[in-house]
């Protein structure tokens, strides 16, 4: 199976600027996915999706392909990401490349045990399904305003250890997705058909949506990178 690994990187960002190329222990953000891109024997191809020179520059030098830059309507603040991903998926067809499947990398969530894109990829094989997502164990208890109201029995909290299997929930972590290509074509979505989800472990959850959020990514890249 030829996979193709995309990796959107605007240069913009609102929420933390210049985020992409900040340093993350030692390493601008953007790096940590392109090096697990490239050193995942299952991945065929890895495509910068940027509207940046500057990251352009960077993700070439790390090993990336940035045949393009990004046109500017797919790189504005409220630009989804599938037409990022079926623009970067045409351009490299374009190129003469074919490809089975889809991986999206993105690179606000980069602590990922090595293995975990050829885990990804042998999963979504194993189970027959069209799409795959990450995701980690959340043991939170939410509620919702307006009428106030809890999304869980209050009179009969669970302890962590005691919820049943069936009874738990998931978070979706952003760090990976993995579509078939006919399925993203057709669906213009990365989740479609039958839906698989890797759990990865906590840490590899984390999100950078904020400057604390880097903070907090910095001192957990600071210790060992789960094998």
């Amino acid at each position: 199976m030829r996979v193709l690994a995309i990796i959107p990187a605007r240069g913009g960002s609102k929420g933390l600027p210049g985020k992409n190329l900040r340093i993350l222990a030692g390493k601008p953000l953007i790096v940590w996915s392109i090096e697990h891109a490239v050193n995942c024997d299952a991945i065929a191809d890895v495509v910068v999706s940027t509207d940046s020179p500057e990251i352009a520059a960077i993700a070439r030098g790390c090993g990336a392909e940035v045949p393009f830059l990004r046109p500017a309507d797919l790189a504005t603040d409220t630009a989804p990401t599938e037409p990022v991903m079926l623009h970067a998926l045409h351009a490299m067809e374009d190129m003469g490349r074919s490809y089975d499947c889809v991986a999206l990398l993105q690179p606000t969530s980069p602590l990922r045990a090595r293995e975990m894109s050829a885990r990804a990829l042998a999963q979504l094989n194993s189970e027959n399904a069209d799409s795959l997502l990450t995701v980690t164990e959340s043991h939170a208890f939410f509620w919702r305003q307006s009428p106030v109201r809890a999304l869980y029995d209050y009179d009969n909290r669970p302890r962590r250890q005691d919820i049943a299997p069936d009874k738990r929930h998931y978070r979706e972590t952003g760090s990976l997705y993995l579509t078939r290509r006919d399925v993203l074509v057709r669906e213009r979505n990365r989740l479609g058909g039958k839906i698989a989800l890797l759990e990865t472990s906590e840490e590899e959850g984390f999100e950078i949506d904020s400057l604390a959020d880097f903070r907090l990514l910095e001192t957990l890249m600071s210790e060992a990178i789960p094998a």
